[in-house]
């Protein structure tokens, strides 16, 4: 499938958030999150200012703090907060996470009029979600899915918003590293600054955080189990996009994102690389597929010659992919970060 091209920015961020009379569910998917969770959840209230909403937090036996944290939290806002803590019972991975929230919703809670997605590890900045919601009913910029501007730890804009992988960008990867994206049919991650002034159509953004109106859900159905971790937002993404539900940037609204593992750690540099090859063969061909496999092989051969230890780890897993099952068990899933 062809990609939908970057819309170019066509309004100046709003400068005060509008009312916003909708209600949000919270799903916060846990692992092992004790270091970061309480950041998390002391920015919910000021960032979900002015909307109804409920908490899910969902843990995937975490061994750590990380229920005792969710808990106490709850204790200390009892009857001003309405949320739970759910426990899936083993480590299920994000989408199943995702899934387990969406249906273990109380029978007598009403449908929320959307569903924030939120890793452990983001900080929303005020009237955040307030920002989002209005981005996702306004009708002159319709979408499904709705993102904010994201900031790293140190302030800096962190380029979330992504391209659909194709062959093309695959080499342009591998050749021009991060500067492909400075070109639209090289490189998957929108690297121009421009782009995240205004409300930007793309492909897809990292999953960190997400805002998903519920005719998109209901069109879209439950998230992808079969990724355990990375590319599950992707492939929602772009099944969005598909049914008329696109994803669009909403840059008056922003939070922070403090980041991942999936740049250090082996096990997860493997799992993201190779997870995309998986995707990119559900939309593909077994042809370009092969070709596609040989250029991100390309690519982390060149990295890994380069002394580049998760490289190393992901030349691995692609040359052990054929025995990828398509319900991969994976390794113990750390917070989502979605770099890719």
């Amino acid at each position: 499938m062809t990609s939908a091209a970057e819309s170019a920015p066509d309004a100046e961020p709003r400068t005060a958030p509008p009312s916003v009379p909708v209600s949000i569910a919270v799903i916060v998917v846990c692992w092992n999150s004790a270091d970061v969770l309480d950041g998390l959840l002391d920015s919910l209230p000021a960032g979900l200012n002015g909307l109804d909403w409920r908490l899910t937090i969902v843990d995937n036996a975490s061994a750590d703090e990380t229920t005792a944290i969710a808990e106490r939290w709850f204790a200390g806002r009892a009857g001003r907060v309405n949320g739970r803590v759910l426990q899936t019972g083993r480590n299920a991975g994000y989408a199943a996470a995702i899934n387990a929230a969406s249906a273990h919703t109380p029978a007598d809670t009403p449908p929320a009029d959307a569903t924030l997605i939120l890793n452990p590890d983001i900080r929303l900045e005020p009237d955040c979600v307030r920002r989002l919601a209005a981005a996702l009913l306004d009708t002159r910029a319709p979408a499904g899915i709705v993102v904010p501007r994201i900031r790293d730890a140190h302030g800096a804009l962190y380029r979330s918003l992504r391209r659909e992988p194709t062959l093309a960008r695959a080499l342009g990867e591998a050749l021009l590293g991060r500067h492909a994206g400075r070109f639209r049919r090289l490189g998957e991650t929108v690297a121009d600054d421009a782009a995240y002034q205004g409300p930007t159509v793309s492909d897809w953004a990292t999953g960190a955080i997400m805002l998903i109106g519920r005719e998109c859900l209901e069109a879209c159905g439950a998230w992808d189990e079969s990724f355990f971790l990375y590319s599950e937002e992707t492939e929602f993404a772009l099944r969005a996009r598909d049914r008329g539900h696109p994803l669009r940037l909403a840059p008056e609204a922003e939070a922070t994102h403090l980041g991942g593992e999936s740049r250090t750690s082996g096990d997860l540099w493997a799992l993201l690389t190779v997870n995309r090859v998986r995707l990119y063969r559900r939309r593909h061909g077994s042809v370009t597929t092969a070709l596609f496999w040989a250029v991100v092989l390309l690519r982390e051969l060149t990295r890994a010659a380069l002394g580049r230890a998760p490289s190393r780890s992901a030349v691995g897993a692609l040359l052990r992919l054929r025995a990828v099952p398509r319900a991969h068990a994976g390794p113990a899933a750390a917070p989502a970060d979605q770099l890719v």
